[in-house]
């Protein structure tokens, strides 16, 4: 094992450091290019975190590297319950990426408050979550991928289980279930997440399983590319479509990830009308994509009548 410093045992971001700087390897083939430092940004206010001050991180055989993409805009009121979700997992090869999109409020005073268990944040604009999501992509130099809401936060046990779930099996890529909360973060039900024989026939319908679920391989997104940021709203479904018509090789896992506090812009009848777009690009039978909307919409009308 490299020479490693563990500058606080109790933290699951600064527990496996090494001063070595990693020698990035870019293959032609790849979708787009790996970096360690976003690039000089006009409207950036800010930048820090563990790789600024010559710490970085590396897989090992018995423990690769797990990275987790926190992205944000003016999320002062849930942000640090997210960032000690993280920085506490028990987990040993955490890294950690925080990409806020130039926030006005009280967010950049938490990020700096954990600055030094973060492995690398920025704040700029962009062009929106999905654009944000590509950034932090960018940056991971983990061998798996996952992404933690700015509102949300994972169980401590969560990336020690999916290590172990990747360790076991062939999988590329995660998806199973999440506990939903109400705004105060008190869990009142549980997303579950289909059957794996049941994935491909629901997946043309809706977005089958929730986004944070999902860990996946960095090789994958190398070879499938980022989110299509054309989807203001739907990247993430679009990604996970490319998943399944790709063949890539998933597992289901068998426990709650994390919490998810409802809200935000998904879910609606943008969501709706842009899965309808969506679903067209990918070639799914426009007669059935029409009849699905349809229901879709419906039922969204339905439920705001009876609430």
């Amino acid at each position: 094992m490299t020479d490693t410093r563990c500058l606080d045992k109790n933290f699951s971001t600064i527990r496996l450091l090494t001063q070595e700087e990693p020698i990035i390897k870019n293959k032609p083939e790849d979708k787009f290019e790996t970096i360690l430092f976003l690039p000089n940004h006009k409207e950036r206010k800010g930048e820090g975190g563990l790789r600024t001050k010559s710490y970085f991180k590396k897989s090992y055989e018995d423990k690769p590297l797990i990275s987790i993409i926190t992205v944000v805009y003016n999320g002062e009121k849930y942000l640090e319950e997210t960032i000690q979700s993280v920085i506490n997992q028990t987990y040993d090869n955490v890294e950690y990426i925080i990409i806020d999109g130039g926030s006005t409020d009280g967010t950049l005073d938490i990020i700096k408050k954990y600055e030094e268990k973060i492995d690398y944040w920025v704040s700029e604009k962009d062009s929106g979550i999905y654009d944000a999501m590509n950034k932090g992509v960018t940056l991971c130099s983990g061998d798996i991928i996952g992404i933690v809401n700015a509102d949300d936060f994972i169980y401590r046990d969560t990336l020690q289980n999916v290590a172990k779930f990747f360790s076991d099996t062939d999988a590329m890529f995660t998806f199973g279930q999440l506990d939903l909360a109400d705004e105060d973060g008190k869990v009142f039900d549980t997303a579950k997440s289909i059957g794996i024989d049941n994935i491909k026939y629901k997946l043309f319908r809706h977005m089958p399983f929730l986004h944070p679920t999902m860990f996946v391989k960095k090789e994958v997104y190398e070879k499938l590319g980022l989110y299509n940021t054309r989807y203001k709203l739907s990247a993430d479904y679009d990604f996970t479509l490319r998943l399944v018509k790709n063949n890539i090789q998933f597992v289901k896992l068998d426990f709650s990830t994390g919490v998810f506090r409802l809200g935000g812009q998904s879910g609606g009848m943008r969501s709706y009308l842009e899965n309808h777009k969506l679903l067209l690009v990918h070639g799914v039978n426009p007669v059935f994509v029409y009849i699905n909307t349809m229901v879709l919409v419906v039922k969204l009308f339905i439920r705001k009548i009876l609430n």
